[in-house]
C-alpha cells in the first residue's frame, strides 16, 4: 500500500513556503514605500545647470550650498566628495570633507577652509592642494562636469587631519549605507 503521508506533507511545505515568500515581498515593498532614498541638491546652482563664477577660481571661490534628504537607518554619519572627471589628468578632487553628524541635513555657502569645522565635521586636502572647497577652475574649452557625492556612512570616521579622497574612500569601503549625487558644469 502506497504511502499517503508524504505527499500531504509536502503540499503543507510547499503551501508554507509560499505564504513566507509572500510575507517577505509584501514587507519589502512597505519598506520601499516608507524609506525614501538619499537624495543631494543646491539652491546654489540647478542641477546639471552651470555653476555660477562665485564658486569658481574667477570668482570668491566660495563653496556652495547642499542640501540633502534624511538618510538611511544606521546612519551615523556623512561624507562628501566634490570631483571633476573632465580634468585634463584624470579625475581632480575639489573637496573632501566627513565626519557631518548624521543629525545634520546640509552645508550652508562658504563653508570655512579649516581642517575642523564646528560641528565636528573634519575636512582633507583636494588636489590644489589645500584644505576645505576649491571650485571648479578648468583650462579653456568644453565646460567641466563637477560631481558632489554625498554618503551616509553606518560609522564615524578615523582619519587623520587633511587626509585625501583616496584615504577618504578607503575608510568608507564596506561602510556605505546610500550616496547621492548633484552635478553641475563650467566652462571658460
Amino acid at each position: 500500500m502506497p504511502n499517503v503521508a508524504f505527499p500531504k506533507i509536502a503540499l503543507h511545505f510547499l503551501v508554507l513556503a509560499f505564504s513566507v515568500t509572500a510575507v517577505c515581498r509584501t514587507l519589502a515593498a512597505q519598506s520601499e514605500k516608507t524609506s525614501s532614498p538619499l537624495t543631494i541638491s543646491s539652491a546654489s546652482f540647478p542641477s546639471g545647470g552651470t555653476i555660477a563664477k562665485k564658486y569658481t577660481c574667477d570668482g570668491p571661490d566660495v563653496s556652495p550650498q547642499l542640501s540633502w534628504t534624511d538618510p538611511p537607518p544606521g546612519t551615523q554619519t556623512f561624507a562628501l566628495l566634490a570631483d571633476d572627471p573632465d580634468a585634463p589628468g584624470g579625475n581632480w578632487n575639489h573637496w573632501t570633507i566627513w565626519n557631518l553628524p548624521a543629525g545634520s541635513r546640509s552645508l550652508p555657502e562658504g563653508a570655512s577652509k579649516e581642517e575642523h569645522l564646528t560641528d565636528g565635521s573634519q575636512q582633507g586636502k583636494n588636489d590644489f592642494p589645500k584644505i576645505g572647497y576649491n571650485g571648479p577652475c578648468p583650462p579653456p574649452g568644453s565646460p567641466h562636469r563637477y560631481y558632489f557625492k554625498l554618503f551616509a556612512l553606518d560609522i564615524k570616521l578615523n582619519l587623520k587631519p587633511g587626509a585625501g579622497k583616496k584615504e577618504l574612500e578607503a575608510a568608507m569601503q564596506g561602510h556605505i549605507l546610500a550616496h547621492a549625487e548633484w552635478m553641475g558644469r563650467y566652462g571658460r
